[in-house]
């Protein structure tokens, strides 16, 4: 059950969910920013972790930049709903996965290290459940920073900036990994991180600073779960748009408020048309009927068949697989 956040812990979740300190004592200036203890900090983000109301202390990653992932679902019967979601939970690489008020009932994100490896999880998939996967790869953003404003209901948005693949250097996807698996919650995280890479701090810090820049990186921060922080009423909002009008689209779906996610994916011919996505994040269903409501309004959207899938449920949720055989946290 969602219990009110005291003032500290809700400028701890909106304000560092990027710009994450680079220093061998990270969570002290944060500490500082607040106007409490290190021991504080960590010892408040500790219990957020475990309580299930943020999911890590880490980094996101730019989509389909340094790894592959792709959108998919299936269509569970209703008496197979729970054993199929614990299949596709089982998967390494399926790190978010939900059941939505829908035919196509389970949905999830495989990620892998390249496209061939989210292939493979897929047909496994596929062959494990006896059912048929939708593949709906992204084709472009229009809003994927994942950031989220627990103090309006507009979200934070970023400027979109061309990733620079040429900086990667050997060992940074176990770089990558950690962060997307979160960093330990201690007073030295890098040095742990650094630690358990077998790497000097200061190599670790250099790194993931250069990441940053190059925008393979997209975030680095506080991983906040939606559910838990009072959020419940959450949407998935399909639109059927032809593929001359999706720019202009997902320019002005993006655009509107409440909306917290925003892309265009591939469709399937004659099963699943929907080319342009959205999310909507909302304390209740009246909430996101309002944000909604917005959306339909857009000229760009007047008329366009929609499809409003509920999230009803959360199977999995963690950070993205990037390199094969390195751990990836909770």
């Amino acid at each position: 059950m969602e219990k009110r956040l005291d003032p500290l812990d809700l400028r701890l979740l909106d304000e560092w969910q990027r710009d994450f300190p680079l220093c061998a004592r990270p969570f002290l200036v944060v500490a500082q920013e607040l106007g409490c203890s290190e021991e504080e900090v960590v010892d408040r983000l500790e219990k957020l972790r475990s309580s299930g109301r943020i999911s890590r202390v880490g980094g996101t990653c730019t989509p389909n930049s340094i790894s592959a992932s792709t959108l998919a679902a299936v269509a569970a019967p209703q008496e197979r709903l729970a054993e199929t979601a614990e299949i596709i939970g089982r998967f390494e690489g399926v790190n978010h996965s939900y059941q939505r008020e829908n035919f196509w009932n389970l949905w999830f994100v495989a990620t892998g290290p390249d496209r061939k490896h989210v292939e493979q999880t897929l047909a496994q998939i596929g062959m494990e459940t006896g059912l048929r996967v939708l593949d709906l790869p992204l084709v472009r953003p229009f809003n994927v920073d994942l950031g989220f404003s627990l103090k309006k209901t507009k979200a934070h948005r970023v400027a979109r900036k061309a990733v620079q693949m040429d900086v990667l250097q050997e060992g940074d996807r176990d770089i990558l990994q950690v962060l997307t698996g979160g960093m330990p919650i201690c007073e030295t995280p890098y040095q742990k991180v650094a630690s358990q890479l077998g790497r000097s701090e200061t190599d670790i810090l250099a790194r993931i600073k250069a990441l940053l820049s190059a925008g393979i990186i997209s975030r680095l921060g506080v991983i906040v779960r939606h559910r838990p922080l009072g959020w419940s009423s959450n949407a998935m909002v399909v639109w059927d748009v032809d593929a001359g009008n999706v720019e202009a689209a997902g320019k002005a779906l993006a655009g509107t408020s409440g909306v917290t996610l925003c892309y265009e994916r591939r469709p399937v011919p004659g099963v699943w048309p929907y080319r342009l996505y959205c999310m909507i994040h909302a304390r209740s269903r009246s909430e996101a009927g309002e944000i909604l409501n917005r959306a339909r309004e857009l000229p760009q959207l007047n008329g366009v068949s929609h499809e409003v899938l509920f999230s009803c449920h959360c199977y999995k949720q963690t950070g993205a697989l990037i390199s094969v055989g390195r751990e990836v946290a909770a």
